[in-house]
Parts: structure tokens; sequence; C-alpha cells
């Protein structure tokens, strides 16, 4: 069973930052593919960003390129999600996923096997 525990969330105003942390391991940050979702009210589950495994290689949705980046810890086996420029529609509840196996379409949600709880994140105008 894979375990992620998700931290950082709160209040921001716009323009400001945010940094989110999901505490797997060490084995699990380096041997699956991690990932960033986020849910607003009434609407679907949405892909922020990706991180392969071994390289780390990043992929982020149009929606947040520039302004936000994947990151990991290899040694305490943490993943990152750093939020500049925030706007108030970057309002949401954030997700830490993982999954064991490469897939071309990675921002499916359905491709992910394990979640975490998902930290609210509210950024006023």
């Amino acid at each position: 069973q894979v375990q992620l525990v998700e931290s950082g969330g709160g209040l921001v105003q716009a323009g400001g930052s945010l940094r989110l942390s999901c505490a797997a391991s060490q084995r699990i940050v380096t041997t699956y593919y991690m990932a960033w979702f986020r849910q607003a009210p009434g609407q679907e589950r949405e892909f922020v960003a990706t991180i392969t495994r071994a390289i780390g290689s990043t992929y982020y949705a149009a929606s947040v390129k520039g302004r936000f980046t994947i990151s990991r810890d290899n040694t305490n086996g943490t993943v990152y999600l750093q939020m500049n420029s925030l706007k108030p529609e970057d309002t949401a509840v954030y997700y830490c996923a993982a999954t064991s196996r490469y897939y071309s379409d990675y921002g499916r949600r359905s491709r992910y096997e394990f979640w975490g709880q998902g930290p609210q994140v509210t950024v006023s105008s």
C-alpha cells in the first residue's frame, strides 16, 4: 500500500506563493510516476503537473506552466509543488497522485493508483 500525505495548503492573496508537499517514501518517489491534480467546486479533477521517475522529467498543464514547479527530494521521499503568481482561478483542492506504470496520457486521473487526501488552496482576489 502506498501512502501519500500532503501538507501546505491554505489561504493566500492573488500574486502570492504556496508550496505543497507530498510525503511518501524514498522508494516511491524514485520508482513511481508522481503527479499533482486539482479539483475546484463543481468541476472535474484536472491534471496540474507530473514528474517522471529516474530522470525526473516534468510536464505541466498549460494553465500553470511558467508559474508552478513540480520537484522531488529523493532523500526524504517527498514531492513538492511550488506555486507562484497564484490567481483566484487556482483555488481548488490539490491532490498528490502516484502510478507505477508509464502512460503517455499521464494527464488522465484514471492512470493513477494512489491518491493523497487533498489540501485546500484558496486564492483571494
